[in-house]
């Protein structure tokens, strides 16, 4: 026969259950809440430094640019041998590559 002391203590934990599940989820939500926070911070890092690098390989290319410029005003006969040589390398290149698949 259930008496109603043994209704009371199953009421009882019950209630205690409930309670701990509320307070499990309530941290595995507070958990979930910092990592989804983490995450978009460690994001945002990321996208700051990808921004950073590519303006800082941007800014490098035009200080080559400039200084090649420079370079082909002060030496333009160095300038015209050195590019003469480098597609004479370049096509020597290619005619040995070609013959290798043939």
């Amino acid at each position: 026969m259930i008496t109603n002391s043994n209704y009371d203590n199953a009421h009882e934990v019950a209630d205690k259950a409930t309670r701990s599940l509320d307070r499990a989820l309530e941290s595995g939500q507070a958990a979930a809440r910092r990592a989804s926070e983490r995450a978009s911070e460690l994001a945002s890092r990321g996208i700051d430094a990808v921004r950073d690098g590519s303006q800082h390989l941007r800014d490098r290319a035009l200080r080559v640019t400039d200084d090649s410029v420079q370079y082909i005003k002060h030496e333009p006969v160095k300038s015209m041998l050195y590019a003469a040589v480098a597609g004479a390398a370049l096509m020597g290149l290619v005619s040995l590559l070609s013959r290798r698949r043939y």
